[in-house]
């Protein structure tokens, strides 16, 4: 009887997670057939891995809190030193267990103390009878701390002599962790991406409850029919499904149209969905802002602040913006004035050969020159404050300028390889944007100084 009650127990935390995370079955089914019962010797080390929002770290967690196993849960990327990380998982121990913290705060410098205080606090709370799961989330950031962390890590049953078991949830592929010897293989979890049906599938959770399923699926599936080339992203096709539907059911609410007339409410939505295909991962503006401006544009409204065009209404990126005032400058000025704007130690030349200003040719009368890609990064990383690694993100934002034709990319006349960029914006548009970063652009203008 109380074999059938425990199996009986089982079945519906499984139906209960299954329902909580939908399109998920087969993972949640498989990580609990790995972790067993409480007692028994589960696997040294799991590596789960998949692209972002496919439900990696909601699944574990859920595992283990609906089967309230001990386990202690690490961002790695707050976890910025290794001293951090120890100390971060140690005290988790404590708080896991609902237990209070020792009156003296955990202090741990080096993995050989690590394992010595993770035994003897597993010891204390009387964890040693028992699997404790450590979560490490973000997992690839551990390939860039001290070079022992991540095989001691998957080592971690063998070295504390003990039943804990350490599950990496990583975006990566697990052949871009191998670096050298000592790495025992973990067992490998892909949790790939959610195909169209079953994202509609979870998006129909979020269904308003004053329309019919029907008509919110039909509305869900316009969506996915424009999106879902561009973007397999959960969490961003919930946000977009979330601040486009007001624009949907607009209609309906005038009293223009019934739920039934799907023709009507689609040749209403179509243009609006054109114009928010253009900012799938931007995030140029706020879902408060962009229905503002669509409101403003639909009503006709071009509301203009000292003369500035339309498209300063677009609240663009932190780094963007000072991209964008770094096309300005190269675009303006000439490129043997660079030394003398951006040098820390142009004041220290001689002032001979000094054009007066009169004298000169206005290169805003003449407009926008081209320029190389080089010269646009050390303007930017002249201009920029602190310090800006040169990720593919920085040149990413520069392809979405040019997108949204704040910028314009010209061929060169000699160099095919070597890019070339001309900006495309008003000595008024630029003024407001630098406002925005109080950056005073006059000053590094030559036609200004």
């Amino acid at each position: 009887m109380e074999c059938h009650k425990e199996e009986e127990e089982d079945i519906c935390e499984v139906s209960l997670l299954k329902e909580s995370l939908p399109c998920r079955g087969s993972q949640i089914k498989l990580l609990l057939s790995l972790f067993g019962e409480r007692s028994n010797m589960t696997l040294p080390a799991l590596f789960i891995y998949g692209h972002t929002a496919t439900g990696k770290s909601a699944v574990v967690n859920s595992v283990l809190r609906t089967c309230m196993l001990p386990h202690v849960l690490v961002n790695c990327v707050e976890c910025y030193s290794s001293r951090f990380l120890y100390e971060t998982v140690l005290n988790g121990l404590y708080t896991n267990r609902g237990s209070q913290k020792p009156d003296t705060p955990i202090k741990c410098e080096n993995m050989n103390d690590f394992v010595r205080l993770f035994r003897q606090i597993c010891m204390n709370l009387d964890l040693h009878n028992e699997t404790v799961y450590l979560v490490l989330d973000k997992a690839e950031r551990l390939r860039e701390m001290d070079a022992n962390i991540l095989p001691a890590f998957l080592r971690l049953q063998e070295l504390v002599d003990g039943n804990v078991c350490v599950i990496l949830l990583s975006e990566i592929v697990w052949e871009k962790f191998l670096c050298g010897t000592g790495f025992p293989e973990p067992y490998i979890i892909h949790f790939p991406d959610y195909n169209k049906d079953e994202l509609l599938r979870i998006l129909m959770r979020s269904a308003p409850s004053e329309f019919s399923v029907d008509f919110y699926q039909m509305y869900l599936s316009l969506v996915l029919s424009v999106f879902h080339i561009v973007c397999r992203n959960l969490t961003e096709l919930q946000h977009l499904a979330a601040i486009n539907f007001k624009k949907y059911i607009e209609p309906i609410k005038n009293g223009e149209a019934s739920e039934n007339d799907s023709r009507k409410l689609w040749k209403n939505f179509e243009p609006h969905l054109k114009k928010a295909l253009q900012t799938v991962y931007l995030r140029e503006v706020s879902s408060t802002q962009w229905e503002r401006m669509l409101e403003e544009s639909d009503m006709g409204k071009m509301i203009t602040q000292q003369g500035l065009s339309s498209r300063t209404h677009v609240e663009l990126p932190y780094y963007s913006k000072y991209l964008l005032i770094a096309a300005y400058l190269a675009s303006y000025n000439p490129a043997k004035s660079d030394k003398k704007f951006f040098s820390k130690h142009s004041d220290k030349q001689k002032k001979s050969k000094v054009i007066k200003k009169q004298d000169r040719t206005n290169n805003h009368m003449l407009g926008p020159k081209p320029f190389p890609m080089d010269r646009l990064m050390a303007v930017f990383y002249a201009i920029v404050e602190g310090k800006v690694a040169p990720t593919a993100n920085i040149f990413m934002q520069i392809t979405s300028l040019v997108s949204v034709h704040l910028l314009a990319q010209v061929a060169g006349d000699d160099q095919i390889d070597v890019p070339k960029y001309k900006c495309l914006v008003s000595l008024e548009f630029i003024k407001s944007v630098a406002r925005t970063v109080n950056f005073d652009v006059l000053r590094y203008l030559y036609d200004f100084v």
